[in-house]
C-alpha cells in the first residue's frame, strides 16, 4: 500500500494545506497503520513543498519510522535532482515516481510524438538511477492510453533501470475488467523484457469504482496499490486508502490493526478542512448509529447476549470492532420503545413507564434523532414534574 495523501491528495481544489506540524502527525498515522509506503511531496513544484518533503524524510529518519518515503517528479533531470538532494540530507532513501503524459489525448494537446517521450523516459530514469534512487515509471492516463505507446514507453523504462512500472487510472476511466486487462498486460510486457518489475496501481474515482478496481488490479497481478486518506484529491479524488483497507482486510488480502484508522481520516479531515460525511462507510459517524426500531431492537438483543461479534454482524457489512467503534442505539422518529429503554441503560439512568413515555413520545413528534442533550432536557422535565407531584402530596397530608 502506498498513501497519496500528502501529496496527490493535496491537489484537491477544496483541500487546505496541512502545515507541517500537521503533515508530521499524518505521517506518523500512516506508519501506525502498517502502510508500506508514504508519498512526502512533489519537490519540483515549489519551495514549501519541497522543504516540507525534506522536514518528512528527515522524520522518517530520526524517528526510525517503517514507512519508505518516495518523491513524484516529472521526467526533467532538475526535478530528479531535488529528489536526489533530499535523500543524500535526510539519509534515507527516497523512492522516485517519474511520471509522463502517454494517452493520445495528452499527446495531440502537448504536441508530443512517442519518440520525445521515449527520450525523456531513458535519459530521466538513467539519470535517477546513477544518481542511487529506485524508479517507478508512471505513465499518466495509462487506461486511456493506446498499447503501442505503451509497451515502447515501459520497455524503455524497465530497459533504462526501472524497478517499478505505475499504472494510473488518472480520470477515473477503468472498470474492474478493464484495469485488470492493462495489469495483464503490463506483467506480460515485463516478461518479454525478462525484468521482475513490481507494478502499481494509482486510481481516481471519477466513476465511483475506485475502490473495486483497485481490488481487481491487485488480483491480476498488481503488487501495490495507492490510495488518500478519504479519497481526497483532484477533482473528485483518489481511490480511499481507508475504505480499500477495510476491504482488503476482510478479504484477507492483508493483516492489519484498523482501530485507529478513524483517528487517522480524523486528523486528515480536520488538517484538510474537509469534513467527514456522516454516512462515510466505517468511518462516518452513523456508520455504526442504529435509529430504526426493527433494526435497534435485533442489534440490543445481540448485546443482552454479551456478544458483540453478532451485534456486529446483525445489520453491519463491517464490524465495528475492526475499525475501534461500536454499536450505537439512538433515538428517533423511527424508534421504538426498545431504543428508549436501552439508551436510559446506557447511561446508567433510571427506567421507568412515564420516563420511557415521554421520551418516546417526543421521539415521534420530532423530525430528527434526538440529541443527548434534548433527552436530558425530558429527563429534567419528568424529574420535576414527578418532584412537584411528590411536594403536592406531601402537603395534603399534613
Amino acid at each position: 500500500m502506498l498513501d497519496e495523501t500528502l501529496r496527490d491528495g493535496l491537489q484537491s481544489p477544496s483541500v487546505r494545506h496541512p502545515t507541517i506540524e500537521q503533515k508530521l502527525q499524518i505521517l506518523h498515522l500512516i506508519d501506525g497503520l502498517g502502510t508500506n509506503a508514504v508519498n512526502i511531496g512533489f519537490p519540483g513544484v515549489g519551495l514549501r513543498v519541497s522543504q516540507d518533503a525534506e522536514r518528512l524524510a528527515h522524520e522518517i529518519a530520526t524517528c526510525r519510522l517503517q514507512v519508505k518515503a518516495n518523491c513524484s517528479a516529472r521526467t526533467l533531470l532538475a526535478d530528479i535532482r531535488s529528489i536526489v538532494e533530499i535523500s543524500q540530507r535526510a539519509g534515507i532513501p527516497i523512492e522516485c515516481f517519474a511520471f509522463i503524459g502517454s494517452s493520445p489525448i495528452r499527446r495531440h494537446i502537448e504536441g508530443w510524438t512517442t519518440e520525445e517521450l521515449e527520450r525523456r523516459t531513458e535519459e530521466a530514469i538513467s539519470f535517477a538511477v546513477r544518481e542511487g534512487l529506485s524508479v517507478t515509471y508512471v505513465t499518466e492516463d495509462t487506461t486511456r492510453a493506446d498499447p503501442g505507446t505503451l509497451r515502447r514507453l515501459y520497455t524503455a523504462a524497465i530497459r533504462a533501470g526501472a524497478s517499478r512500472a505505475c499504472i494510473t487510472d488518472t480520470v477515473g476511466h477503468a472498470t474492474p475488467a478493464g484495469a485488470a486487462a492493462v495489469v495483464n498486460f503490463v506483467a506480460d510486457l515485463a516478461k518479454d523484457c525478462g525484468t521482475g518489475v513490481g507494478i502499481d496501481w494509482h486510481g481516481h474515482r471519477d466513476r465511483g469504482m475506485a475502490v473495486i478496481n483497485a481490488i481487481s488490479a491487485l488480483e491480476a497481478g498488481a503488487t501495490r496499490l495507492h490510495g488518500t486518506a478519504l479519497g481526497i484529491g483532484e477533482r473528485v479524488g483518489n481511490t480511499p486508502i481507508d475504505l480499500l483497507l477495510v476491504n482488503l482486510v476482510l478479504m484477507r488480502y492483508l493483516e492489519r490493526d484498523l482501530t485507529h484508522l478513524g483517528e487517522y481520516c480524523a486528523v486528515v479531515s480536520r488538517a484538510c478542512g474537509i469534513p467527514i460525511p456522516p454516512n462515510y462507510p466505517a468511518i462516518g459517524k452513523d456508520a455504526f448509529r442504529t435509529t430504526t426500531g426493527v433494526h435497534a431492537a435485533a442489534v440490543i438483543k445481540a448485546l443482552r447476549k454479551q456478544d458483540q461479534a453478532l451485534a456486529d454482524a446483525v445489520y453491519s457489512g463491517v464490524r465495528a470492532q475492526l475499525v475501534g467503534r461500536k454499536q450505537d442505539i439512538q433515538i428517533g422518529p423511527m424508534s421504538g420503545r426498545s431504543n428508549v429503554i436501552f439508551w436510559l441503560e446506557q447511561h446508567r439512568l433510571p427506567v421507568s413507564d412515564s420516563l420511557v413515555g415521554k421520551i418516546f413520545a417526543r421521539a415521534k413528534e420530532s423530525d430528527h434523532v434526538l440529541h443527548d442533550q434534548e433527552i436530558m432536557e425530558i429527563i429534567y422535565e419528568v424529574e420535576q414534574h414527578e418532584s412537584g407531584l411528590g411536594v403536592t402530596a406531601l402537603g395534603s397530608g399534613s
